[in-house]
């Protein structure tokens, strides 16, 4: 354990911490790996699930290698030989196992081991209540709601197809759209459907050609197969969120009806098997012909009885009265037009003299009610310095004066100014 300060070790004297050390003053190996040891050894025991790709009995010591079931990462493993005692035979390479494993640091080799203190076998009904726990897990998430999935296009212009290397599902699905379809375009991703490396293979198939515009449905597509090579690979929770996630609508036909995986209720279709997906995504090319010439059949007779009825009603209406003799209509509203416009002529001539007899009256008050009158009838407008004289008080004598009468101006000269008394307010008041 490392000490606070260094400490004397001989005659040399070692950095008590890792951060201390230096060119001159290094730890010696022994310490570092004493260290090492008391670090990692410090580290709790771990149930950790994988598949075996090695296993080795050693005079009953076990020697194992496992694999992740989705990245390339493995880990060497050792069960002594009391823990390997109480391991289920069935745990073979190949096995789908939990361990409970604490590591180990070997001083003198300097070598990490992962020592097994508990294993056990991953049985198929483990592995299928994981898959219905996912699968209830994502309903609750909405996930696999029929409200969210989307339609297929009716022709897709290209198919995404996910599907085993030569697998018959391949061939499946591409011989029933072309037989269906001939015209049918694919853009084929050829991936492992089964094993651990499975699921991130179809997931990265799938991201390839999910984001491809031109690329309008994808079908992932597995034939039969033992239940464990069907369901569980397309029931891997990173799989089922990728298809969920994905914005191009995903077709399934993995072809297993009795358990049936996780991907079935994430994707947007669900087919029986693949040649079930290759009746979904196109339609058939033989009854969409029949059906085209049964609507162009359609479609000729309606036009045919259109055409018909609509002769019948032009001859109807060629027969009435109206038709057959035009002229009638067009004397009837000549005359209509001649009496309306007498009848406006008289409106608008009692209308001109009635405003007429308005406009001279009017002109009558305005001109009674004009200055020019008013100086006709011998008023006149004194002004003087530019101001119209309203009272005597306003000029003194000597002002100069301008008269304004009706014909004319007349200059004037103030000789005097008499002041009109204006009576008090008591005196009216009195």
């Amino acid at each position: 354990m490392e000490e606070s300060a260094a400490r004397e070790e001989g005659t040399v004297v070692v950095p008590a911490t890792a951060s201390e050390t230096s060119p001159e003053r290094p730890w010696p190996l022994h310490r570092l790996s004493e260290n090492l040891k008391l670090h990692i050894e410090r580290a709790p025991a771990t149930w950790i699930e994988g598949q075996l790709i090695e296993h080795k009995n050693n005079r009953g010591n076990l020697y194992m290698t496992m694999r992740d079931l989705e990245e390339e990462v493995s880990l060497p493993l050792t069960a002594w030989r009391a823990v390997a005692a109480g391991i289920d035979p069935s745990v073979q390479q190949g096995s789908r196992v939990v361990a409970r494993v604490k590591p180990n640091f070997w001083v003198k080799g300097g070598r990490l081991s992962m020592v097994v203190q508990e294993m056990r076998p991953v049985g198929l009904g483990d592995l299928l209540a994981r898959v219905e726990l996912l699968r209830r897990r994502l309903a609750e998430e909405g996930l696999t709601s029929p409200a969210r999935k989307r339609q297929l296009p009716v022709l897709p212009g290209v198919i995404g197809l996910i599907t085993g290397r030569d697998s018959d599902a391949l061939k499946d699905v591409v011989r029933n759209t072309h037989l269906r379809w001939p015209a049918a375009v694919f853009e084929v991703r050829e991936v492992a459907v089964q094993g651990p490396d499975a699921p991130r293979q179809v997931a990265a198939a799938l991201a390839e050609l999910d984001a491809r515009p031109e690329v309008e449905v994808i079908v992932i597509a597995r034939g039969g197969g033992a239940l464990e090579e069907v369901v569980l690979p397309f029931s891997d929770e990173a799989l089922v969120r990728a298809v969920a996630a994905a914005r191009t609508p995903v077709v399934s036909a993995i072809g297993h009806e009795a358990d049936r995986p996780v991907l079935d209720d994430v994707a947007d279709l669900r087919a029986s098997t693949p040649t079930d997906a290759a009746k979904r995504i196109v339609p058939d090319a033989a009854q969409e012909s029949v059906g085209i010439r049964e609507a162009r059949l359609r479609l000729a007779g309606a036009v045919e009885r259109r055409v018909r009825g609509e002769a019948d009603a032009l001859a109807a209406l060629r027969s009435r009265p109206v038709l057959a003799h035009p002229h009638v209509m067009v004397d009837t509203r000549t005359e209509d037009l001649g009496r309306w416009q007498e009848r406006g002529r008289v409106a608008l001539g009692h209308r001109l003299a009635r405003e007429a007899d308005a406009v001279s009256a009017l002109r009558a008050q305005v001109r009674a009610l004009s200055p020019q009158q008013t100086l006709d009838r011998g008023y006149a407008v004194v002004q003087h310095a530019g101001h119209v004289v309203r009272r005597a008080e306003d000029v003194t004598p000597g002002d100069d004066l301008d008269v304004l009468v009706a014909a004319g101006r007349i200059e004037a000269y103030v000789t005097d100014v008499t002041p009109v008394e204006t009576p008090s307010p008591t005196q009216e008041d009195a």
